[in-house]
């Protein structure tokens, strides 16, 4: 039979993504200094920031709801989102190589919080509803 317990992973992964969720909502509003939403690559201004941003906030969160509920849309999700982050990532360094290189955080933290959520879906995929 099933588990259908999420598990504190799994937990962490959907309040994770949520938080991210939260974070792309407010770009828009410019909290922080040089904040904009940064898609294939580039980052986002004006008109384009304020839709894309918590257009993939809504995604985000649903993607946290779906890792809350077991939901089984969560696992493609996840690889989607694995992959977007590192394209997203390579594209980010390739167009901008006169600036600083991505601090090594970054890369890691970018790249290893959706690739162990995936991971962890995945192990956990007959346990999805």
């Amino acid at each position: 039979m099933p588990n259908r317990r999420r598990g504190a992973i799994l937990t962490i992964f959907a309040i994770l993504f949520a938080l991210v969720a939260i974070s792309n909502f407010l770009k828009p509003f410019h909290l922080f200094p040089n904040d904009g939403f940064v898609l294939l690559g580039t980052k986002l201004t004006g008109t384009a920031n304020a839709v894309i941003a918590p257009l993939f906030g809504i995604i985000l969160l649903t993607y946290a709801y779906w890792i809350w509920a077991m939901r089984r849309y969560a696992l493609p999700v996840a690889y989607i989102a694995t992959a977007c982050v590192v394209v997203n990532m390579v594209l980010f360094s390739m167009k901008n190589r006169d600036t600083q290189p991505l601090p090594i955080v970054s890369v890691v933290v970018g790249i290893g919080v959706p690739l162990a959520a995936a991971i962890a879906l995945s192990r956990r995929s007959a346990d999805l509803i």
